[in-house]
């Protein structure tokens, strides 16, 4: 009976903790970076693993910058890192006067990751939520980013210590969040917009990965994971739909070989209107998004 006690006690202390509007966006002093002029800072989260979250990101990116807009991306995913490889990024970072450098893409995106201060790549980061969240602050506060457009944030899946110290800490401008049309994705994804709401952050609308597969020999559309949801989680949650993304087995094949890069040039109608119709919420509620003079 004590334990249920205590656990009741918790739980209400848990509750007032998540109403408290001091955990709120506009009560916590924000990060600020030295080095240069960052522009807007976008996260991409999930809520849930195994969606293809980092590769959102990477792609949203690399539209980005193939449009003329300078951009970096923050990989906070700290102990799962993938955006070194879906770019072919190798190699330790470099600092200069006290600051962390970015590595370079082939396209010009500045990237840092856990992974560019590893001496392996395949090394496990086994670390508490207070390291994590220290890093993720610092590789905003203490990389040279210069001067950059956009800065995406790629957030690790749930709702724990990496996403909520950027939520806190971090300018964020919005948040993308990305699902499968699966129910129990759903069920999480959602999770993820309340938690952006209750922090106060702007979600500027949700991408459906892996909506389909096309047969390649019959054209036949397969939908592995159930019909689409986007529509009808656009109606209960409010959040706008960007749309859908089909699974492409060469898109994939790109990301492993580290080559996420060229998919817009191989495959430009993949991503184009999910791209568009970020911009145009974007835009809605922050003015134009300014690109290279």
């Amino acid at each position: 009976m004590r334990d249920e006690h205590k656990i009741e006690e918790r739980g209400i202390s848990m509750s007032q903790e998540m109403q408290n509007p001091k955990v709120g966006q506009g009560s916590i002093p924000k990060s600020t970076n030295p080095y240069g002029r960052i522009k807007h800072v976008v996260a991409v989260m999930s809520g849930k693993g195994g969606v293809g979250k980092s590769s959102v990101t990477a792609l949203l990116a690399t539209w980005l910058q193939d449009k003329g807009y300078r951009v970096g991306i923050l990989d906070a995913d700290i102990t799962g890192p993938s955006i070194p490889k879906l770019f072919g990024i190798k190699g330790k970072a470099k600092s200069r006067e006290g600051a962390l450098l970015p590595a370079v893409t082939a396209k010009g995106i500045e990237v840092m990751s856990i992974n560019l201060l590893l001496d392996r790549e395949d090394q496990p980061v086994i670390w508490r939520g207070p390291l994590i969240s220290g890093v993720v602050k610092q590789f905003y506060e203490e990389v040279d980013w210069g001067d950059l457009d956009f800065l995406m944030v790629d957030l690790p899946p749930g709702t724990g210590d990496a996403p909520l110290t950027v939520m806190q800490f971090l300018p964020l401008d919005g948040m993308v969040v990305v699902t499968s049309p699966q129910e129990l994705v759903g069920l999480i994804v959602r999770k993820a917009i309340h938690m952006a709401k209750m922090m106060s952050v702007k979600v500027v609308g949700f991408v459906e990965n892996m909506s389909h597969l096309q047969c390649p020999k019959c054209g036949e559309v397969i939908q592995l994971f159930g019909p689409s949801k986007g529509e009808r989680v656009e109606k209960e949650t409010g959040i706008p739909f960007l749309g859908s993304l089909p699974i492409i087995p060469d898109i994939a094949q790109l990301g492993d070989e580290g080559r996420i890069e060229l998919v817009h040039h191989l495959y430009p109608d993949f991503f184009r209107p999910v791209a568009q119709r970020f911009m145009e919420r974007f835009e809605d509620f922050k003015g134009p998004a300014g690109g290279r003079p």
